[in-house]
């Protein structure tokens, strides 16, 4: 389906209303008329680019200031900002390289988390040999902090069962967690100790929850200094500065925003029937699915979810996000939808039990 304007949680397509829950507009920001009112003054003061080196004798206070507070909120000794979440992970990834002597990803990790020399964690259900071998003494490991089609944050414990005397980087990407996750946005990194974990160091976009454009590195000085040396990454522009400007002056809406959020996840898992189909836990606002019975039931009733082919998934996802800009009535059309087909399906598994 094309469209000729943002989907917010309503588009018109030919004079016909849509309910829309895709995307990753998790705070609903990206469409609320007092986050563009900020973004505009921000962009009055900044202008609407500024495609400059961040190693420029032209330094700009407001990359300073930003990074000490997402630096801060995530709870890191340092932080860095580039011009996407893609260019993050590249960045990270090449630094992690030169300071480890293999790399290791979880399974399912995102392609931009997905080095080309990177070996696989778990084989068969266990540890990669490699892991053990002597001659392998700085390791590096990259993981999804919310791995695909999950809702839960990713299960580190094996890493535990890593010999105690290999230094461990860990590398997480928290695109789909920042912002939502945490009482003030932080994501998950801070909930990990991992006493044989060296460093650990975070990826994410800032295009999802909190609505702009652009990427951050986080972790301790030692990394992301060696990260700010990188030739990329001073051949590189800074991520725009008028978001960043943004970024700070809306915490207070980005707050409340989260309260909201709360609130319309809270309302769909006291009314959401219990399906085994459905992948949903009441913190996080996505549901999963993969019946395309499902889906197009959806369709038909012009409620939209997201539906592609994803890189690390068997077949095509399938999801609904839930924003904070979602009302009552939405979340109870979504929600009406959902019931029926539990109970349909329901209805369906007992008459099949009677008649065996």
């Amino acid at each position: 389906m094309h469209v000729n304007e943002i989907p917010n949680r309503v588009f018109y397509k030919d004079g016909e209303e849509f309910l829309y829950f895709g995307g990753t507009n998790y705070l609903g920001v990206t469409t609320l008329t007092e986050f563009q009112e900020i973004m505009l003054k921000s962009f009055q003061k900044w202008g609407t680019s500024y495609g400059s080196s961040r190693s420029a004798n032209i330094q700009l206070e407001i990359y300073k200031t930003a990074e000490d507070l997402l630096a801060k909120q995530i709870g890191t000794e340092s932080a860095v900002t580039v011009s996407s979440g893609m260019l993050a992970g590249k960045l990270a990834l090449e630094q992690l390289q030169h300071s480890t002597d293999l790399l290791f990803h979880f399974p399912s990790t995102h392609p931009a988390l997905m080095h080309p020399s990177s070996l696989p964690l778990i084989q068969n259900g266990k540890l990669n040999s490699f892991l053990l071998d002597s001659s392998v003494t700085r390791i590096g490991i990259v993981a999804d902090a919310i791995p695909s089609l999950e809702v839960t944050p990713i299960d580190l414990s094996i890493l535990q069962n890593i010999p105690s005397n290999k230094e461990i980087i860990l590398l997480l990407d928290e695109s789909h967690s920042i912002g939502v996750l945490g009482d003030q946005g932080q994501g998950v990194l801070h909930q990990y100790s991992l006493p044989n974990v060296k460093q650990k160091i975070i990826i994410a976009s800032l295009g999802k929850a909190l609505g702009l454009s652009g990427g951050i590195i986080a972790g301790d000085f030692q990394f992301i200094d060696a990260v700010k040396k990188q030739q990329n990454f001073i051949g590189a522009s800074g991520m725009n500065p008028a978001f960043l400007e943004t970024f700070v002056n809306a915490q207070e809406l980005y707050q409340s925003q989260r309260q909201l959020l709360k609130v319309n996840l809270n309302y769909v898992a006291k009314n959401l029937l219990s399906n085994e189909a459905l992948t949903f836990i009441e913190n996080y606002p996505v549901i999963y699915f993969d019946q395309e019975e499902l889906l197009q039931m959806l369709l038909e009733n012009n409620i939209i979810p997201t539906s592609f082919p994803y890189p690390t998934a068997s077949g095509k996802l399938s999801r609904i996000v839930i924003s904070a800009h979602h009302t009552t009535t939405d979340l109870d059309k979504m929600l009406q939808q959902l019931n029926m087909f539990t109970q349909l399906t329901s209805d369906l598994e007992g008459d099949i039990r009677f008649v065996l």
